[in-house]
């Protein structure tokens, strides 16, 4: 006779799966909770490793290479990639080198440097990894990249937390928050919980403006730079 052997199982939950960003928004705090069930008739095993990703939207970016040239910074080299995170953040009960293997975590994008970034063209490899670095690097820079090792709390070997920040300049957008049970190096289970963040009132409505028609975007700004320089004007005039 054969059976299949079973497996645990991860039962996630966020604090809020719709964030929304008002003019006053400073960034946000977001919590990941959530419970191991282990089948009948197992015990709980401490071997347990809990890896949680956020991130998102999905955008095609550039990425430009500056030099200095006589004093003048200027662009040089540029790879655009096609499915890059705007937002990045994996948060794990262990440094992820000591939870899986490097194939693993490439597998599963475990990581800052185990994104699986497409570039839009032909490029060599070193090249690649060169101009990977710098995005990774800037954003790293800017807040919207995070490796937040030993931020996983596991309870008794089945409850478990993670509390990711966002800074006041994350993207709108889609976003998932994927959770993976990990057991001796072994991915064993994973789930996947969707996040909104988007923007409410004014700056949704610029925003879809912006994004939806440019024309209109551009001649009310046009009209608000006009209205303010003569209104600067005007005030001068007065003193």
């Amino acid at each position: 006779m054969f059976s299949i052997a079973a497996t645990p199982v991860l039962v996630p939950e966020v604090s809020q799966d719709r964030i929304s960003i008002r003019g006053d928004f400073n960034g946000a705090q977001l919590l990941l909770f959530g419970a191991i069930t282990y089948p009948p008739g197992t015990r709980n095993t401490d071997r347990a490793d809990i890896v949680v990703v956020l991130k998102g939207p999905v955008e095609s970016i550039v990425v430009r290479e500056k030099q200095q040239i006589a004093g003048i910074w200027i662009n040089a080299a540029s790879s655009e990639f096609r499915s890059s995170p705007g937002f990045y953040a994996v948060a794990s009960s262990k440094p992820i080198d000591d939870i899986v293997d490097s194939k693993t975590a490439d597998i599963y994008e475990l990581g800052l440097h185990h994104l699986q970034l497409s570039p839009a063209g032909a490029i060599d490899s070193r090249e690649l990894d060169r101009f990977v670095d710098g995005l990774v690097d800037l954003n790293s820079r800017e807040n919207l990249f995070k490796n937040l090792p030993n931020s996983v709390k596991i309870t008794n070997s089945v409850l478990y937390q993670a509390r990711i920040n966002l800074p006041a300049s994350v993207p709108v957008g889609d976003y998932t928050a994927e959770t993976f049970l990990v057991i001796d190096g072994r991915v064993e289970a994973a789930e996947v919980k969707d996040i909104t963040i988007e923007k409410i009132g004014m700056g949704r409505f610029i925003t879809n403006l912006s994004q939806n028609n440019g024309f209109l975007y551009g001649l009310i700004a046009v009209f608000i730079s006009v209205f303010l320089g003569w209104s600067a004007g005007y005030l001068f005039r007065k003193m």
